[in-house]
């Protein structure tokens, strides 16, 4: 939904992206002679078929992207190259032929990921463009939302949200999202973190950034992306997780934001991480911490990595507040112990709509379910869903975040959610 425009100074503090809005002209040739009565021989003008007009995104972005890119090429994020012991992958004919078997099976297709990644550049450029004080986080999450859903050209589980838009506000580092009948409106000085989720055919791509409508914070989100990009900068076939935590704290203490009079020293949130990420999983098996550790799990070809930091002006610690609003599937859980029919009726619509994709209650309200909080805390009891509540810091401390979508290839690194803004 759209707000009433608001003045130079609310605006989110963001970059945006600038379109391509390329349109071919068409031209005409043609000189067969054709034979008319009186024997003078004329010249037929033979029309050439027009080209196709680039399709154009309207505002809000609402157009498909299979109509944008008709040949399901989509744009590559940004490529680095794996270096020291790795250095010669990039240039291996052995590699190259690996990702070109890839890219030939409609299941490892790169495609996919770089499909959710012009998604979300899209969805985040109107995010930055429509969000502002005044409005509730619910019309925030809608409007995010809806265009995900249309770009994507949402289709069951082939395609659509990989999670729920995460708009946690100020102390809150992750995992809200509004349920239904939320109030909140989003004030000026709030510190704002826009987390979204897209998926095709469970290729999820993971990024989000953090706004603000004034400056007090800016170094806040200064060190976070600085810390992100470190986390990136590191990440690589064979690296290990330990170091590269260890290289995104480094970079993330060395600001402090001064606030009035006092000033905070940036914090890395030490029990918040980065993870891998697999086929219609968000959370893999590895986890990327932000703060110095022993970890000596390496990353390996072929992985996808969401690479997140979170920066705290706080204790740099997070525990769980507030009312849940994310849920999901635990992917290999036991049903055997549901035997109530409200219950084994909600799973089978979370099953059907969702996998094991997470999903909010929002997401069971707009596939028609009601009253069904009472089920829902059942399969959480049960073990079978579980609950993601809110991740907090210290009231009155400010937390931040960005996060990319990282692919490590055979030759190369692809930070494929990568943008002009971040």
């Amino acid at each position: 939904m759209m707000a009433a425009p608001a003045t130079e100074e609310t605006k989110p503090r963001t970059v945006s992206i600038d379109d391509d809005n390329d349109v071919d002209d068409s031209d005409e040739e043609g000189t067969p002679e054709i034979a008319v009565a009186d024997g003078v021989k004329k010249k037929k003008k033979k029309k050439k078929p027009k080209k196709k007009k680039k399709v154009e995104q309207g505002d809000p972005p609402r157009t498909g992207l299979s109509k944008v890119y008709p040949d399901g090429k989509y744009p590559v994020g940004e490529i680095q190259e794996y270096k020291n012991d790795n250095a010669w992958r990039t240039t291996s004919e052995e590699k190259r032929y690996l990702e070109k078997l890839a890219m030939e099976d409609p299941e490892l297709t790169y495609e996919n990921i770089r499909r959710g990644a012009e998604v979300h550049r899209l969805a985040r450029k109107y995010a930055r463009k429509f969000i502002r004080p005044g409005m509730t986080m619910t019309e925030i999450a809608n409007g995010i939302e809806d265009t995900v859903r249309a770009l994507v050209e949402e289709n069951g589980l082939e395609a659509g949200i990989g999670f729920p838009t995460g708009l946690s506000l100020n102390n809150c580092a992750a995992h809200y999202t509004p349920n239904a009948g939320d109030t909140i409106v989003l004030q000026k000085e709030d510190v704002l973190k826009v987390d979204i989720g897209v998926h095709v055919r469970g290729r999820i791509l993971d990024s989000a950034l953090t706004l603000t409508f004034e400056p007090t914070y800016d170094k806040l989100l200064e060190a976070v992306k600085a810390a992100t990009n470190t986390g990136v900068q590191e990440a690589g076939i064979d690296a290990r997780l330990g170091e590269i935590a260890g290289a995104i704290q480094e970079t993330m203490e060395s600001y402090e934001v001064e606030v009035g009079s006092k000033v905070y020293p940036v914090k890395a949130i030490e029990n918040l991480s980065g993870h891998s990420i697999e086929l219609y999983k968000i959370h893999g098996k590895k986890s990327v911490l932000l703060v110095k550790n022993d970890d000596q799990t390496k990353m390996e070809e072929g992985e996808y990595f969401a690479i997140e930091t979170f920066g705290s002006t706080g204790r740099g610690r997070v525990v769980e507040s507030g009312d849940v609003s994310h849920y999901a599937k635990i992917y290999d859980a036991s049903q055997a112990s549901v035997k109530l029919q409200t219950v084994k009726s909600l799973l089978r619509t979370i099953a059907k709509n969702f996998g094991s994709l997470p999903f909010c209650r929002r997401y069971l309200d707009r596939v028609g379910e009601s009253k069904y909080l009472f089920a829902l805390n059942h399969l959480v009891a049960q073990g079978i869903v579980q609950d993601y509540p809110p991740l907090c810091d210290a009231r009155g401390s400010m937390t931040a975040q960005f996060e990319h979508t990282i692919l490590l290839r055979p030759t190369v690194k692809e930070v494929v959610s990568r943008g002009d803004d971040y």
